[in-house]
C-alpha cells in the first residue's frame, strides 16, 4: 500500500523530534520516507526533501536512501526532477562525494534548461565540499559515459573550473586535472581537443615556462608531427591546423615553435597549393601561412634553417611575379597583362622568410646563386614600385577619417590594406640592404599592434592603423605623378579572409579510433549509477 501524505509527515515528525543520538533507533519512520517515492506527486515532492534531511543519521540505509532520490531524479514530473536535483548535494559526503558528481554528471544529458541549470548548480557546490572527488565523478563519465554525457561534462569543465577559488582549485587539484585530461585527449574530436586544451591553459600551475613546454608537448603528440603530411585528405590538415591553432597562444622566447615551424617548412610548404580546405569557405593556402608567420618569431635552433629558408625562398619568388614585357616584338610600346599581386600571401612569406632569416643572415648572399638574387631583386623591385602607388591611394583615401568613418565595412578594408602594404614595404627595403637586414620589426596585419613594438625608423604614423575586416576588391591605382611613361602599376588581390583569422575553427576529425583526434565509438550504456 502506498505512503500517504499523513504518514510521510507522521514519520517526519518521530525523526525531527528525536535526539541526534537517538535517531538510529527509528530506522523504521526513515524506511516510511524512503517509500515516499512510490507514492503520487504530492508523496515525491515530500520524499525529495525528506530523505536528504536525515541521511547522514542512517548508514545503513545509505544505498537505499540515494537509490531512492534517484529514481525521483528519473521522474516523469520535471518539477519533483528539479527538486530532487536541487537535494542531491546533501549527499555528497565522503565517499559519496564521487558517486554523486557521477550520477549529477549524468544528469547533464537533460535538455530541459532550467534542469540543466540545476545540476550545472548542485554540481559547483560539490566541487566547493571536495574538488578532486567530483573531478573523478565527473571525468569517469567522459571516460565511459555516453557521448552527450561526455561532451557537456568537457563542456561544464571548460566554463565552471576557471570561476572557481584558488582555495577549491589548489596544485594537487590542478595536477589531477592535468593527468586525467592527459587521458581522455588520448580519443577525442576536433572539438574535444580545443575545449580540453582551454581547459588546461586556464590552470594556474600550467602558467610557468615549464608548463606551457608541458601543454605544447601535448599538442605536438596530438598533431603527429612525425607523419607525413596528407594533403588530400581535410581530416588531416584540419588536425594540424587546429592543433597550431592550440600551440599559437603558448609560443614565446622561452617555448620554441621549432618542430611546428620545421614542419610546415618540410611538408606543409611543398604541398601549400594541393592542401584540401576543411572549411568549404576558407582560403586553406593563406590560414596555414598565416599560421607560419605567427609562429616564425619563436622558432628556436633550427637543423635544417638552410633548407626551410629555401623553401620559404622558393615559395616568396611563385607569389612575386616579373614585371610584365614592356616592349613588343616590332618594337612598339606595349605592354602584357599585369600580373596579380597576392599581397596576403607575400605578407606571411616575407614575415616568416625575414623572422627565419634572422637565423642565417648571409642566405641571400652566400647559399643564392647570383642569377637567382638579380632574378629575386627585380620582383623585390616590381613588388615595391606597385606598393607604392597603393600606399599613396589608401592613405589618400583614408585622410582624415576618424571615428565611426573607419569602421565602414569599405574602409576598414582600406585600413587592413594599408597594413598590409606597409609591412611589405618595411620588410622589402630590409631585404634591400647591401648586405640584407632583418632588423625592421612589423606587427602581422591581423594582429593587434603591440605598443612595445615599432615599424622601421621613421616610418609614418598610418602603419599603426589597426587591422578591420576583409579585402576583396580590386583597388584601380591613381597614376604616379613621376610615373615613367610606359609603367602601370600592378592589380592588387587581398585575400578575402583578412582580419577573419581565428584561433577556435570548428569541426571535427573523423576517422578511425585510436590515440588523439578521431570517430570516438559508442559508448550507449544506459543507467550506471
Amino acid at each position: 500500500m502506498a505512503v500517504t501524505i499523513e504518514e510521510l509527515y507522521r514519520n517526519y515528525g518521530i525523526l525531527a523530534d528525536a535526539k541526534p543520538e537517538d535517531l538510529s533507533k527509528h530506522k523504521d519512520a526513515y524506511q516510511v520516507i524512503l517509500d515516499g517515492v512510490k507514492g503520487g506527486p504530492k508523496e515525491k515532492r515530500l520524499a525529495a526533501q525528506f530523505i536528504p534531511k536525515f541521511f547522514s543519521s542512517f548508514p545503513d540505509l545509505a544505498d537505499a536512501a540515494i537509490n531512492a532520490q534517484l529514481d525521483l531524479c528519473e521522474d516523469e514530473d520535471v518539477s519533483i526532477r528539479r527538486q530532487a536535483i536541487k537535494e542531491l548535494p546533501r549527499f555528497a559526503a565522503g565517499e559519496n562525494i564521487v558517486r554523486v558528481a557521477d550520477i549529477l554528471t549524468q544528469l547533464l544529458q537533460t535538455d530541459d534548461s532550467a534542469e540543466f541549470n540545476q545540476v550545472n548548480t548542485a554540481l559547483v557546490s560539490i566541487f566547493k565540499m571536495d574538488a578532486k572527488a567530483t573531478l573523478g565523478g565527473l571525468f569517469s563519465q567522459i571516460l565511459q559515459g555516453e557521448d552527450i554525457v561526455r561532451e557537456r561534462a568537457i563542456k561544464f569543465l571548460s566554463i565552471k573550473l576557471k570561476t572557481l577559488p584558488e582555495d577549491t582549485m589548489t596544485k594537487e587539484v590542478e595536477d589531477y586535472v592535468f593527468t586525467e585530461t592527459k587521458k581522455v585527449l588520448e580519443d577525442v574530436t576536433g572539438e574535444e581537443f580545443v575545449l580540453l586544451m582551454r581547459i588546461l591553459m586556464a590552470l594556474k600551475s600550467l602558467q610557468t615556462v615549464s608548463g606551457r613546454q608541458q601543454l605544447v608537448e601535448l599538442v605536438v603528440e596530438q598533431a603527429f608531427l612525425e607523419q607525413a603530411l596528407n594533403p588530400a585528405d581535410p581530416d588531416t590538415v584540419d588536425r594540424l591546423l587546429q592543433c597550431t591553432r592550440q600551440a599559437l597562444p603558448l609560443f614565446s622566447k622561452n617555448v620554441h615553435s621549432t618542430r611546428f615551424v620545421t614542419y610546415f617548412c618540410d611538408h606543409v610548404l611543398p604541398n601549400l597549393s594541393s592542401l584540401t580546405s576543411p572549411v568549404a569557405e576558407l582560403d586553406i593556402q593563406l590560414e596555414v601561412l598565416k599560421l607560419l608567420a605567427e609562429m616564425s618569431p619563436f622558432c628556436g635552433d633550427m637543423v635544417k634553417v638552410e633548407a626551410n629558408l629555401t623553401m620559404l625562398f622558393e615559395k616568396l619568388l611563385e607569389f612575386m611575379p616579373l614585371p610584365p614585357e614592356a616592349e613588343g616584338e616590332n618594337g612598339e610600346n606595349t605592354i602584357s597583362e599585369e600580373p596579380k599581386l597576392q599581397f596576403s600571401y607575400v605578407e606571411c612569406l616575407l614575415f616568416s622568410f625575414h623572422q627565419l632569416g634572422k637565423k642565417l643572415p648571409d642566405f641571400l648572399i652566400d647559399k643564392i646563386n647570383a642569377e637567382r638574387l638579380k632574378d629575386f631583386k627585380i620582383r623585390l623591385q616590381y613588388f615595391a614600385r606597385g606598393l607604392q602607388v597603393y600606399i599613396r591611394q589608401l592613405r589618400v583615401a583614408l585622410q582624415g577619417k576618424t571615428g565611426d568613418a573607419l569602421k565602414t565595412e569599405e574602409n576598414k578594408i582600406k585600413v587592413v590594406a594599408l597594413k598590409i602594404t606597409n609591412n611589405i614595404n618595411v620588410l622589402i627595403k630590409d631585404l634591400f640592404h647591401n648586405p640584407p637586414s632583418y632588423k625592421s620589426t612589423v606587427t602581422l596585419s591581423w594582429k593587434p599592434v603591440q605598443k612595445t613594438e615599432a615599424t622601421a625608423p621613421k616610418r609614418p604614423s598610418g602603419e599603426e592603423m589597426g587591422a578591420g575586416s576583409t579585402m576583396k576588391k580590386q583597388l584601380s591605382p591613381l597614376p604616379r605623378r613621376d610615373a615613367r611613361q610606359i609603367y602601370n602599376p600592378p592589380s592588387g588581390k587581398y585575400s578575402a579572409t583578412i582580419g577573419n583569422f581565428s584561433n577556435e575553427q570548428r569541426g571535427g576529425f573523423r576517422g578511425g579510433k585510436g590515440r588523439g583526434f578521431g570517430g570516438r565509438g559508442g559508448r550507449s550504456r544506459g543507467r550506471i549509477y
